[in-house]
């Protein structure tokens, strides 16, 4: 073969290598780019507060941090979050400096948002010690890393992620507010702000959750999700505190009660009666008008309707008053429908969505039985 046939074949030879390394480069740089842009959707959520955070803690906060255990994968209705969640992940978001999006991924990939059944996420803890929507560890494997009892005062210091994030009076690692709050503390000491998937790493130790939770937190970020009702978390349940049902005196007060649920997750909005937002005593006096009682419109006229109820006989419908931002003891301006076990609905103020919580320790001004009035002035059947 000739010199000059040679040189044409290396130079044949040369090109198509060259073309493949060309084609090897592109692929590499599509990915990274494709990664890149994700990185950008989450850390171009807007951030309010600055990232001097720092809480003591010990270990990655799932109870699968050690690597041998993979997360169960995500429920058919992962594309959805309910609507208390969406607004604690937004809110604590802001607070923390964390992209809500990774929060909601994390929450979803550990819990479903919290309608996991899983042993853990609403009493006790998974056989690795973690417990809560936010799979945070209180024990064992996972170490506690959310600091002291599972459920506790808020008033005791502990040096873990424990939080009362919704103002309740404890810290619930089963509360979602407290749970998503808990998890945002401890990526902010993992570093969430300057290296997200190193942040979630640190969660758990697995490269396959994290590739899972950005890949929610990339649908979540994207907008392509829906938002369904409110979970309905009561407030001191799990370990530590008591899980009940309803028992309501009578049909009037079940058909109140039942509305007042149907209603949880929805907006406050002052002077709102719905159907799409409520203020408190807007809330109660539909919660009635299902019921067929015809209730006054505002918290200091129900106060009046009577009769009043001591606290030793409160009993689901009663409702439960309060002073308030804009009330007094003896004209009050706040008020809630009582289902039971120290636990009423409520429209709470403007940026809390409809919840349950508890009155208990929150010095109410009384109560009252409103269905009693409105039994009491129905007139008797002829004989």
């Amino acid at each position: 073969m000739s010199r000059m046939l040679l040189e044409r074949r290396e130079r044949r030879e040369v090109g198509v290598t060259s073309k493949r390394d060309s084609r090897s480069r592109l692929v590499w740089l599509a990915v990274v780019g494709g990664s890149g842009l994700v990185m950008l959707a989450l850390l171009a959520v807007p951030f309010i507060v600055g990232s001097d955070m720092f809480f003591a803690s010990t270990a990655g906060c799932s109870g699968q941090k050690t690597g041998t255990v993979g997360q169960p994968p995500a429920s058919g209705h992962a594309g959805t979050i309910p609507a208390d969640y969406l607004h604690w992940y937004q809110v604590v978001g802001q607070q923390y400096n964390v992209p809500w999006p990774v929060l909601a991924g994390i929450g979803t990939v550990e819990s479903d948002n919290g309608r996991s059944t899983l042993p853990g996420v609403h009493q006790g803890a998974n056989p690795f010690g973690a417990a809560g929507p936010m799979q945070i560890g209180i024990g064992g494997a996972a170490g506690n890393v959310w600091g002291g009892a599972a459920v506790h005062a808020d008033s005791v210091m502990v040096s873990g992620v424990a939080t009362d994030e919704d103002g309740l009076g404890v810290a619930s690692v089963y509360d979602p507010a407290d749970a998503i709050a808990g998890a945002a503390k401890y990526l902010v000491r993992a570093g969430v702000q300057t290296d997200v998937p190193a942040a979630i790493f640190a969660y758990n130790h697995l490269q396959s959750y994290v590739q899972s939770v950005l890949y929610w937190a990339g649908v979540y970020a994207g907008g392509k999700f829906g938002v369904v009702q409110a979970s309905t978390y009561v407030a001191g349940c799990g370990a530590g505190g008591p899980s009940f049902t309803v028992n309501a005196p009578n049909q009037a007060v079940a058909t109140a009660i039942a509305f007042a649920e149907g209603q949880l997750g929805k907006p406050y909005l002052w002077g709102g009666t719905g159907p799409d937002a409520f203020d408190c005593s807007g809330l109660v006096m539909m919660a009635y008008r299902a019921a067929g009682v015809d209730v006054p419109r505002t918290s200091q006229n129900q106060w009046l309707y009577g009769p009043r109820v001591p606290a030793a006989s409160v009993e689901p419908g009663d409702l439960v008053f309060f002073a308030g931002a804009d009330g007094t003891r003896q004209a009050p301006g706040h008020v809630g429908l009582v289902i039971g076990n120290g636990q009423m609905i409520e429209a709470f103020a403007q940026g809390v969505p409809i919840r349950i919580s508890s009155y208990a320790g929150s010095n109410p001004v009384g109560f009252t039985r409103p269905w009693a009035k409105a039994a009491s002035a129905t007139p008797s059947p002829p004989p």
